[in-house]
């Protein structure tokens, strides 16, 4: 007969109850199988000796009351959560999001997984992210510090004694693994190519200088300008959030001078697209009216039109390389602190034009 006060027929008498099934416990196990819970841990856990009569009944009793570990739970009290911690400027940026995704896969590979967390370049909110990740015993942390200065929280994680790898920038005073790419260079030769074709006028449009790479390419862009005898203009030199959103205001801010740049170079793909976009906006056509050079390749740099001359950075090889010296941290190899700087490369496709033909 139906349940009319539910409204719909009542369990099978046979089947479990979902709602009022009890947790097994390991406790429960090793009562079912006439054991202690210490040699039913040893069983279901595959450690030390069990002998081979005793482990099949706990597995028998496991199997036949649906115990499940609690994995996390034996990691917490062992200290041993197989969790690596990955600490982005902002993980909107395309840059972050595939140092994320490259270093899920390689850390899967070992059997760990990646907890993400964007500091969204706020030193406070880098400082509270660390610390949560610290207080859930995680093994390790990548980490692209928000400040290259404001670093005493970074560094007393790391003299406590977590392996860290920081990733696209350097933060003084604390000592690990650093992964970063030739910044300052890249610029260098973006801005040289710039000249090259006959610009003088060159604009930049920046990210806040509290952030290594934009300091760092912001130094290339100058040292460009003075190898070449130009004379800085800081009228030419626009600082924005690295936002698609905050670049567009900053491009139409720049090019709403009375003498404006024949040429922009912008210092990351979301600053790139950005530009795109307020140039657009203004009726400024590229590269006949603004030559344009963006720092990081981006999907959309090849589908525009034209294609967007760019900085390429070897994304691919980063992610992989920080899981790599985390992982050998983890397993106990010794030895200083190690620096890699990978060099960039300027991919030029159609976006300048000298500037007689602007």
């Amino acid at each position: 007969m139906a349940d009319e006060k539910a409204g719909r027929a009542k369990p099978d008498g046979n089947a479990p109850d979902e709602t009022n099934r009890k947790v097994v416990t390991l406790k429960d196990v090793a009562a079912a199988a006439q054991v202690s819970r210490a040699t039913a841990a040893r069983a279901l856990n595959s450690y030390g000796y069990v002998g081979g009569e005793t482990a099949t009944r706990i597995l028998e009793a496991a199997e036949r009351l649906g115990y499940r570990a609690n994995h996390v739970a034996q990691a917490l009290r062992s200290g041993q959560l197989p969790l690596i911690g990955f600490v982005p400027g902002d993980i909107q940026n395309p840059f972050f999001a595939r140092i994320a995704h490259d270093l899920e896969s390689e850390l899967r590979k070992v059997r760990h997984n990646l907890l993400i967390a964007s500091s969204e370049e706020d030193v406070g909110q880098e400082r509270e992210l660390l610390e949560r990740l610290r207080s859930l015993s995680i093994r390790g942390i990548v980490l692209a510090p928000t400040s290259g200065h404001d670093n005493a929280h970074i560094a007393a994680i790391a003299r406590a004694g977590i392996p860290f790898v920081l990733i696209d920038r350097v933060a003084a005073g604390v000592d690990c693994d650093t992964i970063v790419v030739d910044n300052e260079g890249g610029a260098r030769t973006a801005v040289d190519y710039l000249i090259a074709q006959g610009h003088r006028r060159i604009g930049f449009l920046g990210d806040d200088s509290r952030i290594f790479t934009a300091r760092e390419r912001l130094a290339g862009y100058r040292n460009a300008l003075a190898s070449h005898g130009i004379e800085p203009d800081d009228g030419l030199v626009v600082v924005s959030r690295s936002t698609v959103d905050h670049a567009v205001q900053a491009t139409i801010r720049l090019f709403s001078r009375r003498q404006r740049p024949t040429a922009l170079f912008t210092v990351d793909s979301l600053m790139t697209q950005g530009a795109l976009l307020g140039l657009r906006s203004m009726g400024l056509s590229i590269p006949h009216q603004v030559s344009l050079v963006g720092f990081d390749d981006f999907n959309l740099a090849t589908f525009t039109d034209p294609q967007i001359t760019v900085v390429s950075q070897p994304i691919p090889e980063m992610g992989p390389l920080a899981a790599k010296l985390l992982m050998d941290r983890l397993a106990g190899k010794g030895g200083p602190a190690r620096r890699v700087t990978f060099p960039t490369r300027l991919i030029v496709r159609g976006s300048v034009l000298p500037p007689q033909h602007i």
